[in-house]
């Protein structure tokens, strides 16, 4: 018998190859196919890695900036407490970055929706939320109700717009409303950037109101995919040296800051521009077409 190749299918017969390519698409489709709910691919542990960042940032927070103001201790470790903060919730980031890339590569599993939903509401919606009530409880002149108003209203947003990521089905390679991690960062920014009390928390509401929005983000991939891991990375360099005190650190983190407010205001203008030229198009091919 003819030595065959199992890769290149060299040697076999008509017969003898529609089998084995039969016997290796069945192979390929149980490699991918989704494990049961009894057991996590590596993608849910990703997934899991951004719910434990985003415990951990609000534990920092907690215990670095909530309890020294409520105790009256020294308030030194603030600055290290929320650069942590934010550097977990970036690396929380990463995670959800790559938890959906690993999946499509690798074999996914029942539960992976679910945890990612999950994960993203801890990270990126109770955890940013708690930023801006403690904000308003240790910032002094502000309104600790008012504060607690506008944090819960950035929660329901995610939570809204988390329920309607898993109910409604986009186009491929669009997001409806500003995706969470982009609006956590951006409301986390503004909070760094301890603006004056009310017009921060104006610019906080338009950030909940954009991530519920319909507005259509294009998702991370690609060539955007590594231009966000890039960001992300840049950010977090920027945030330990702020927290080390090192020369220049309060200007990279405020550079930093403004330059993630500046792309979250920028990117539905450009989006609406993108489909308002659309539009101007579409009507002078008509125009054209009818003359």
């Amino acid at each position: 018998m003819t030595v065959t190749d199992p890769e290149t299918l060299v040697g076999l017969g008509d017969e003898e190859e529609t089998d084995l390519r039969r016997r290796r698409w069945a192979r390929d489709r149980e490699l991918r196919a989704p494990r049961s709910p009894q057991h996590l691919s590596t993608a849910d542990f990703l997934t899991l890695g951004n719910a434990v960042c985003g415990f951990l940032a609000i534990y920092s927070i907690t215990t670095g900036i909530l309890m020294p103001h409520l105790t009256g201790e020294s308030a030194a470790p603030v600055k290290h407490s929320a650069a942590t903060a934010v550097t977990l919730l970036l690396i929380g980031a990463m995670c959800d970055l790559f938890d959906g890339l690993v999946a499509r590569k690798l074999r996914s599993s029942a539960l992976g929706a679910e945890l990612d939903n999950l994960a993203d509401l801890i990270s990126f919606g109770i955890a940013p939320a708690y930023f801006v009530a403690v904000w308003g409880i240790v910032s002094p002149g502000s309104d600790q109700r008012l504060s607690a108003l506008i944090a819960l209203t950035v929660l329901l947003a995610v939570v809204l717009r988390l329920a309607r990521f898993s109910a409604v089905k986009m186009r491929p390679g669009i997001f409806q409303g500003m995706p969470c991690p982009m609006g956590a960062m951006t409301v986390i920014a503004i909070v760094l950037l301890d603006p004056p009390f009310v017009p921060g928390l104006l610019m906080i509401f338009g950030v909940a109101y954009l991530m519920v929005s319909r507005i259509e983000y294009p998702k991370p991939q690609g060539l955007l995919a590594t231009a966000t891991l890039a960001w992300i990375v840049v950010s977090i360099g920027c945030l330990a040296s702020w927290a080390a005190g090192l020369p220049g650190g309060d200007t990279l983190m405020h550079i930093g800051a403004v330059a993630q407010i500046t792309l979250a205001a920028m990117a539905p203008l450009l989006v609406i521009r993108r489909k308002v030229g659309q539009k101007v198009g579409d009507v002078r091919a008509k125009r054209a077409a009818s003359k």
